[in-house]
């Protein structure tokens, strides 16, 4: 080969290889720019569920604090119905002794009425004396 095939030879490859650079380069240049949309839809979609995601926060923590209030509110009344129990509790306690107490009176009432026949107590199974 003469010098002149060469040089072509090589002219041609340097710009085989500039073309091939150059398209690289632009196929390059077209697959950031692409990207470059795609991240920018993903962004504004993030950014609209931002606003959706913010709501649905606002809702769960309104939410949670309706429970905590309803929580309080119930443990209130647990604690309202517990004193509510523990005084019925002495109530029906004062109620028993008087109702003893009564009872007993009733007793001594017939034993000192002359006109009431006596009641053995071996006949009795849990009768209250007739008045």
């Amino acid at each position: 080969m003469s010098t002149t095939s060469w040089i072509v030879t090589i002219v041609v490859a340097v710009l085989i290889v500039a073309a091939l650079v150059a398209l690289v380069a632009a196929l390059d240049r077209r697959r950031r720019a692409r990207r470059r949309i795609e991240a920018a839809g993903i962004r504004d979609r993030v950014a609209g569920q931002e606003l959706e995601v913010g709501q649905r926060e606002a809702r769960a923590e309104e939410l949670a604090a309706r429970s905590r209030a309803a929580q309080a509110e119930a443990d209130a009344k647990a604690a309202q119905a517990e004193q509510l129990a523990q005084q019925a509790q002495l109530h029906q306690s004062d109620v028993a002794e008087s109702r003893a107490q009564l009872h007993k009176e009733s007793e001594r009432a017939d034993r000192l009425d002359p006109d009431r026949k006596p009641v053995r107590t071996d006949d009795r199974t849990d009768q209250t004396p007739n008045h």
